[in-house]
């Protein structure tokens, strides 16, 4: 039987000054008589003969080798093999072999040069819903007004941090968090490991998730306003922490002084036509403004307004490059449902202003790293880099569900084996650069989903394995504040109740998971900028590999019994020993010895 091997990282791609040296890997039965590489130069297919090495890696590995010429071409470079016999050919490609050629966003590819953020593949991010993460010491009674909310139809309610959430008033009901309570907390944040935090937003509006702006150039005062975010910029810079906003560009709030629904400021949109914001709104017939599906209190932002294009992106003084620049220096955006924000009250013309925001960003701050929200496939704005990344709910979060929840995002059923899980996920990260799967944004779960402890009901026992699933596959992990100490919690609101910072409240067990796991990326480069490999995947056991260089990194994930997995012989695996690290099992001449719905991580000596 004939294998292949190649991952986009060393010591299969290697640069060579103005070369790009790409290696294929070969072993077994009935070896190709030539091998071709197909690769582009402008968008435009090419082949390149490849040679055969005389060198051999290892014992029974024939290398086959070709070099791309990096003074030509664009930088991302896509990439197949194309192995010939004298009556047949096949294709090898990230999801195996095929007797067919590849389309072609399904080949490998590898950015050179690579002009993303640099820094993102080091992190772990923290997410915080502020309101509920920390009441700050210092909160002043002001910070705790109520006041009417129209969108609700009544005063916010406040409750005191003990008091458990409701189904009821969950968009006007405040706990108090600030973002001074974030400031305070920063200590416990990077004990667990964290390097990154990724806040909801924080600008002004009248709920307590601030997705209905009121205000984008301001932080609400319940937060601590201005001041607050530049105490918790400073802070987070001494500590060596990145800090990431929320961009809500695709609606505002009907309480904006643009819109002003109820008559605030008495010159929006809403209900005077001569307002010089009336365009940035679309209106029917009737004069009734398009909102988002359904909510009339977030009325959608027209992008068809060459104005309000100045505003949110195109200016120099836009909002997008407002809070990139000083004093603020915030090192990217999080883009709210941005695949849904065009013209004329729809999604008109969405590429060309999503790339619009980020190219913006990248003017005002050339570092900066803006990631999308996207439900749904989001290799389409990935493909045309409109983002550097994606919330990686379609190729990360939703496999993990149904392999280790039995569920899909509408909360139906849905039971996978191993191989489907790993075909689904080697399938979505096949359409992007190997730079571009590294900076995926990895969740469990979010404010917007239940929490995944939750979602495991019974099987609860298998939270381990998705914890260590999150810190160890392709793209940079995030944690939903509270998953590390157990907090629960089912759909909005109660995936969004506040810390337990009570000792005796949290999983004490599971935080020490998180630091160990944090601990190991760190130290381990493979698992921040590794190729990753499927080893075995049949039934309750899935096995993947993290390749870089020399290092490498064996993943085993086990739902069910305890059992003895056969792993291939393959060259990937050709190390003096396996150390483990996390977790327990036993790994002996290439037999996997799990225990019971057990993770373990094993680094190669």
């Amino acid at each position: 039987m004939l294998n292949a091997w190649h991952l986009p990282v060393a010591p299969f791609v290697k640069q060579n000054k103005d070369k790009l040296v790409i290696s294929l890997w070969l072993t077994g039965e009935n070896p190709p008589e030539r091998v071709t590489l197909r690769a582009e130069v402008d968008n435009e297919e090419t082949t390149l003969k490849m040679h055969k090495q005389r060198s051999q890696p290892q014992p029974g590995v024939t290398v086959w080798r070709a070099t791309i010429d990096l003074n030509s071409g664009q930088p991302r470079r896509r990439y197949s093999f194309k192995l010939l016999w004298n009556n047949r050919q096949l294709w090898f490609t990230p999801q195996g072999f095929s007797r067919f050629p590849p389309a072609r966003l399904e080949q490998f590819a590898v950015d050179f040069p690579d002009n993303g953020p640099q820094w993102v593949n080091d992190q772990v991010f923290y997410q915080i819903f502020p309101d509920r993460f920390a009441r700050s010491q210092s909160r002043t009674a002001e910070q705790d007004r109520v006041y009417y909310h129209h969108a609700a139809g009544h005063d916010i309610l406040r409750k005191e941090w003990h008091e458990p959430v409701t189904a009821q008033a969950g968009g006007s009901t405040f706990y108090g968090g600030d973002l001074d309570g974030i400031s305070e907390k920063l200590p416990w944040l990077k004990a667990l490991g964290v390097t990154a935090l990724y806040l909801n937003p924080v600008f002004k509006a009248p709920s307590v998730h601030k997705y209905d702006t009121e205000d984008y150039r301001h932080v609400d005062p319940q937060f601590g306003g201005d001041e607050a975010l530049l105490r918790l910029r400073e802070k987070t810079k001494k500590a060596g922490m990145r800090l990431i906003l929320d961009g809500v560009f695709n609606h505002s709030g009907d309480s904006h002084a643009w819109f002003d629904r109820h008559n605030q400021s008495m010159g929006g949109a809403c209900h005077n036509p001569e307002s010089t914001q009336r365009d940035w709104y679309s209106f029917n017939d009737d004069g009734q403004a398009l909102d988002w599906l359904g909510y009339a209190s977030l009325p959608k932002l027209d992008f068809q307004s060459p104005s309000l294009v100045e505003e949110i992106y195109g200016g120099e003084d836009s909002i997008v490059r407002h809070w990139l620049n000083p004093p603020w220096n915030m090192d990217g955006w999080r883009l709210d449902v941005v695949h849904m924000l065009g013209e004329a009250g729809g999604a008109r013309n969405n590429l060309q202003h999503v790339a619009g925001i980020t190219r913006s960003a990248k003017a005002a701050r050339p570092d900066a790293f803006v990631f999308g929200e996207h439900f749904g496939d989001a290799r389409q704005w990935l493909q045309a880099d409109a983002e550097d990344a994606a919330m990686n709910y379609r190729g990360f979060t939703f496999p993990l569900w149904g392999f280790l929840a039995n569920t899909d995002i509408s909360y139906d059923p849905q039971l996978i084996d191993a191989q489907t899980c790993m075909a689904w996920m080697d399938n979505y990260r096949a359409g992007l650069s190997h730079q571009q799967q590294l900076r995926m944004f990895n969740q469990l779960d979010s404010h917007d989903t239940a929490r995944f402890k939750s979602l495991l009901g019974k099987d609860v026992a298998r939270l381990p394995l998705a914890v260590t699933w999150l810190f160890t596959w392709p793209g940079v992990p995030c944690i939903y504040y509270g998953d590390e100490v157990g907090l629960d919690g089912n759909n909005d609101p109660f995936c969004r109740k506040t810390f337990p910072w009570e000792d005796e409240r949290q999983d004490k067990v599971l935080l020490s998971l998180y630091q160990r796991l944090a601990a190991l990326r760190k130290q381990n480069q493979a698992l921040r900028y590794g190729g990753c490999q499927v080893m075995y995947a049949h039934d309750n056991v899935v096995v993947f590999a993290r390749v870089y260089n020399q290092q490498r990194v064996l993943v085993a994930i086990n739902r069910g019994e305890a059992c003895e997995v056969v792993l291939d012989n393959s060259p990937l695996l050709n190390v003096e020993r396996w150390q483990l690290k996390e977790g327990k099992g036993d790994l002996q001449d290439g037999i996997l010895i799990l225990p019971a719905i057990s993770a373990s991580i094993w680094f190669g000596q």
